[in-house]
């Protein structure tokens, strides 16, 4: 497995992969239906390292739908505000690349800050109205980062898909928007949640948390699977689903609630009824921890 540094590398490696097609993959369980990726297909996963297994289940559907897969692995330091863990956050490169590597990935595309943001950089890229909503609201300026290093790694790559997990709901919404307003070629696929044998969603923060707060963090999980209860029952009304959500929470008081959400994906603004396709969504602080659940309601 190939470990790139440069832009030019990492574009040299697509153009030239697109000219060696290898036998068709099966399709990605979170792919479209009778989708096998054409010819010399290009799959990417931008991640920012400290990989586990969700990570590991976006790259094998990447290289099931795809030819070739790149892995991105870069800190990015423009979606970290100035009170956030970039410094700390974790790097464990060696065992990313094992990890990558395992779960088919063909390349590794680690660039240092520089080359990623070149000294007197000036341009972003940010989604207007979208970027302010959920995480957007507690964390000022994380969706122009991510939008920007996103937007940077297509170009790079000029991949024909690329993979993010749902747990990033809001990042999603965001980068759809980012992709159809710029008319980029690439097609985002979302992945479901990978979680713990008792529910908590994987994160490379979780490794923050105390045992005491590891306890404490699976009052995420419970309040998602408590609304989705509640939906399948019947309940529609926001307010409701909100408040017994809240409720949940009460178990827990020194876990800190950034948001509760129900909002239409797309726009990531609230709505009064829950309805198909609807997020409810939710971000929670365990000590200097910060974690993020959702579902998408059927």
């Amino acid at each position: 497995m190939e470990i790139l540094r440069t832009v030019p590398d990492l574009r040299r490696w697509s153009r030239d992969s697109r000219l060696r097609t290898s036998s068709p993959g099966e399709i990605a369980s979170c792919g479209s239906v009778g989708w096998s990726g054409p010819p010399g297909s290009i799959g990417l996963v931008p991640t920012l390292g400290a990989l586990h297994a969700g990570h590991a289940s976006l790259i094998r559907a990447a290289a099931a739908a795809c030819d070739h897969v790149a892995v991105s692995i870069f800190v990015n330091p423009t979606q970290f505000g100035p009170n956030e863990d970039f410094a700390r956050y974790p790097r464990t490169f060696d065992a990313d690349c094992a990890l990558a590597q395992n779960a088919g990935a063909h390349v590794i595309f680690a660039p240092t800050v520089d080359e990623i943001y070149p000294t007197g950089a000036a341009t972003f890229v940010e989604v207007e109205g979208l970027s302010s909503r959920l995480d957007g609201q507690s964390r000022p300026g994380h969706f122009r980062g991510v939008a920007t290093v996103v937007a940077k790694l297509f170009i790079a790559a000029e991949p024909d898909r690329a993979f993010f997990g749902q747990k990033d709901a809001a990042q999603v919404a965001v980068l759809r928007r980012m992709t159809t307003d710029l008319r980029l070629a690439t097609e985002i696929v979302v992945c479901p949640i990978v979680r713990e044998p008792d529910g908590l969603a994987l994160s490379s923060r979780n490794i923050y948390l105390s045992p005491e707060e590891r306890k404490q963090a699976l009052v995420l999980s419970r309040t998602v699977r408590l609304v989705e209860a509640l939906a399948a029952q019947g309940q529609r009304n926001a307010a409701a689903l909100i408040a017994a959500a809240r409720s949940e929470f009460a178990a827990e008081p020194s876990v800190r609630i950034d948001y509760i959400e129900l909002v239409h994906w797309s726009t990531l603004e609230p709505v009064e009824s829950a309805a198909p396709g609807s997020l409810f969504a939710l971000a929670a602080h365990l000590g200097a921890t910060r974690l993020i659940d959702n579902t998408i309601l059927a």
